[in-house]
């Protein structure tokens, strides 16, 4: 690349990120709801159903079983516990299933592009293709919610070399496509400003249960995140990211500890639970200033 995307900064020697009335960490619940399409309209460089022929009726079903039971179930857990969500949305749910926007609606919910739809990858996009990708999902969101979308996630982390400029041209504040940091860090785009949201392909349901682990076991690592980054954050701020997908963590055998770990997290104080954009609006506020004060000060000298 022409130019570093994110200066390098251990995160010990930076100011110290202090979270609304002194929280120790920010935390964001971020669902994956998403739409795969039964017969794909066209696939580059990746398959979406390797189970070929088409239609792969198993992968496609399993999915669809999120978005028909699973988020319903996934929503009796976070009302119950207070829980208000930053959904990495595939746009065209909302247009296939209005039921799931009032539902979300209903819960004050926040949304990031996800693309259109996870059948859809963006590698060997070119960049009129992607940019036409990323505008379509703000006019998708703006005409049926009346609300600018903040948030940008490639389709199933298909990201290019310029997604991250025209996530900042085309109008969005934060990206999850980047897991370099446990906190908010900007980014040098071409134009405008960008920031790193820390998302997390750690504590993300669907890669932990590929695995073969299971709900308990799922359960005990986000325990022992949250204590680590719990315990760190009384000197730094972090952030924890939770991910989640209806389709596997809605199941039955594995709600039940999901609910019974966020039971433990929040019943901790100093516990913020935000979404990505108030996250990224206090940071802009509050700490990016420190942050590039910082970031000037050692450039300078290094010479």
């Amino acid at each position: 690349m022409d130019r570093e995307l994110f200066a390098y900064s251990p995160i010990m020697h930076r100011p110290k990120l202090r979270w609304p009335n002194g929280a120790r960490v920010a935390l964001w619940v971020v669902p994956n709801i998403e739409h795969y399409e039964y017969l794909p309209k066209f696939v580059r460089t990746r398959d979406p159903w390797p189970r070929s022929p088409h239609p792969d009726v198993l992968g496609y079903a399993h999915r669809d079983y999120g978005n028909r039971v699973g988020l319903w179930r996934l929503f009796d857990v976070t009302d119950a516990l207070g829980i208000r969500c930053t959904v990495s949305l595939s746009m065209s749910v909302i247009q296939h299933y209005p039921a799931i926007l009032e539902a979300m609606e209903k819960r004050g919910w926040e949304y990031m592009s996800h693309g259109i739809y996870n059948t859809r990858y963006h590698w060997d996009f070119t960049e009129d293709e992607e940019r036409a990708a990323m505008l379509e999902s703000h006019a998708i969101h703006e005409r049926l919610t009346g609300r600018r979308m903040r948030g940008w996630f490639s389709p199933a982390i298909t990201n290019t070399l310029n997604t991250f400029d025209l996530a900042a041209e085309c109008g969005y504040d934060y990206t999850a496509d980047l897991y370099q940091d446990d906190q908010p860090w900007p980014l040098n785009v071409r134009s405008g400003k960008l920031l790193s949201m820390p998302y997390t392909v750690e504590l993300n349901d669907a890669l932990v249960y590929r695995r073969g682990e299971e709900g308990e076991e799922f359960a005990r690592q986000i325990r022992d995140h949250f204590d680590t980054v719990y315990a760190e954050g009384a000197d730094q701020g972090r952030v924890m990211c939770i991910a989640l997908h209806p389709y596997w963590v809605g199941q039955p055998h594995r709600i039940g500890p999901f609910r019974r770990v966020m039971e433990y997290i929040l019943s901790h104080p100093g516990v913020w639970l935000a979404t990505g954009g108030e996250i990224a609006d206090w940071f802009n506020a509050n700490h990016l200033p420190l942050i590039q004060s910082h970031l000037a000060a050692r450039e300078a000298a290094n010479g």
